[in-house]
């Protein structure tokens, strides 16, 4: 049974989902185009959990040699990954050692090689999923988070509203965010 819950904010959702170790999706704007999920369609969980790996391949049905991705606030990039001299990656295309120093604070999106995959989000980029992980980054001190598309395998992105809420009800998601209306629908 789903429970629908009006007047939700993203503070709201980084303290009562996220840092209770749900896994969620957001759900805003136009549909994305392309090969990743920047912020309208995303899977987002917690960085910092050392099993987070295994708990979002069991939900998406991916196989576990593959590489998650984050998205982190670009003023705060370079304290986190090696930025090889570019001063953002906006479109997650790029594969970015992480800061040795920083491994272990975020195993969730560590790969076997010491990267990830990021996407880097400014206020002007996309606010409101800037300010979610703003708001996580004060509550935490880790200014990025878990995103991978919102989809579950074998299954395209989701489009519409209900491709999301079939794919809440069809899988092992507790929630989704719909920021730009206040709501959210969990379990």
């Amino acid at each position: 049974m789903l429970k629908i819950f009006n007047d939700i904010s993203s503070e709201n959702v980084v303290h009562d989902y996220i840092l209770k170790q749900k896994l969620g999706a957001i759900y805003q704007g136009r549909s994305e185009c392309g090969p990743r999920a920047l912020g309208n369609r995303s899977i987002i969980f917690d960085p910092r959990i050392s099993n987070g790996k295994q708990i979002v391949n069991r939900v998406k049905k991916r196989e576990p040699f593959r590489p998650f991705a984050a998205t982190v606030l670009e003023e705060e990039c370079h304290k986190w990954f090696d930025m090889m001299g570019i001063s953002s990656s906006p479109f997650m295309t790029f594969a970015i050692n992480i800061l040795e120093s920083k491994k272990e604070q975020v195993p969730s999106i560590v790969h076997v090689d010491n990267t990830c995959r990021i996407q880097t989000v400014n206020i002007e980029q996309n606010e409101i999923y800037y300010n979610l992980i703003k708001i996580f980054f004060d509550a935490t001190g880790i200014p990025l988070l878990l995103n991978t598309s919102f989809n579950i395998a074998g299954n395209p992105m989701v489009e519409d509203v209900s491709d999301a809420i079939k794919t809440l009800y069809n899988s092992k998601l507790d929630y989704i965010y719909f920021p730009e209306i206040n709501l959210l629908v969990s379990k």
